[in-house]
C-alpha cells in the first residue's frame, strides 16, 4: 500500500527542516519506505477534507490503506514499530527509545515552542521584554539536564533510534535563537543527526519544494 503524507505547500521556515513533516520524512527515509507527499496550502488545511484527516487543521498526516494518522509522535512510532531501522530488537532498549520519544515531545519541546509563541505571537505585548528571558532560561534548564544525561555519548541510548530522531528534530528549533550553541555537546549531537544520509534526503526533499516557483493562481 502506498504511504501518503501531507506537507506545507509553502513551509513557513522556507524548507529549512523545522516543519513537522520533516520528522516523518526522516523516519520513512531511515526505514527505506517509499512514500508520496500531498502538498496543502494554509487555506486547504482548514477545509473539511483535511480536517477529516487532522481535526486540528495542521500537518503532517499519514495515510496507508485504510489507516489515517496525525501527530508526528504517533506517526513516527507507527513507522518505527512496524519497520526495521528505528527501534532496537531488545525489548528493554525499545522501551527506552520510546521513552526518549516522549521526553522529546513532552519535556523538551514545550518550552522551545513557548519561545516561538513569546517572540512571534506575543512580541508586541507590554510584558514581552520581561517574559522572553524567563522563557529562554526554561529552555536552558532543560538543555542543561539533557546535556548531563547525554554526556560524551553519540546517541541517547546506545545506537541511533526513533528517540534520537525526535530529540534532534526538537533541538533543531533552538538553533536560530543561539541557545543550542551554548551547549556544544548538544550542538554536536544535532549535527550527527543532520549528517545521517536519511536526514539529508528528507531535508533536501523539503527544501526543493520550497525552492521551486510557487503554484500558479
Amino acid at each position: 500500500m502506498t504511504i501518503t503524507i501531507t506537507a506545507f505547500e509553502r513551509s513557513p521556515d522556507g524548507g529549512k527542516g523545522l516543519a513537522r513533516d520533516t520528522r516523518v520524512r526522516w523516519a520513512l527515509e531511515e526505514t527505506g519506505l517509499p512514500y508520496e507527499v500531498r502538498f496543502v496550502s494554509f487555506g486547504a488545511m482548514k477545509e473539511p477534507a483535511h480536517r477529516r484527516l487532522h481535526p486540528f487543521g495542521q500537518i503532517p498526516t499519514y495515510e496507508e490503506g485504510d489507516l489515517a494518522l496525525f501527530e508526528t509522535g504517533a506517526i513516527v512510532f507507527h513507522i518505527a514499530e512496524r519497520h526495521a531501522g528505528l527501534l532496537p530488537d531488545n525489548a528493554d532498549a525499545r522501551a527506552r527509545a520510546v521513552m526518549w520519544m516522549f521526553a522529546a515531545l513532552n519535556t523538551v519541546e514545550p518550552p522551545i515552542l513557548d519561545l516561538q509563541t513569546a517572540k512571534f505571537m506575543e512580541g508586541d505585548k507590554p510584558w514581552a521584554a520581561e517574559r522572553l528571558p524567563l522563557v529562554k532560561d526554561r529552555i536552558r534548564h532543560r538543555l542543561r539536564e539533557l546535556s548531563v544525561r547525554l554526556g560524551d555519548a553519540d546517541w541517547l541510548d546506545g545506537a541511533f533510534s526513533a528517540g534520537d530522531l525526535m530529540m534532534v528534530s526538537v533541538l533543531l528549533r533552538t538553533r536560530s535563537s543561539g541557545i543550542l550553541d551554548e551547549f556544544p555537546d548538544l550542538a554536536a549531537y544535532v549535527a550527527r543527526g543532520e549528517a545521517r544520509p536519511a536526514y539529508k534526503r528528507a531535508f533536501a526533499a523539503q527544501l526543493a519544494i520550497n525552492a521551486s516557483p510557487p503554484p500558479a493562481g
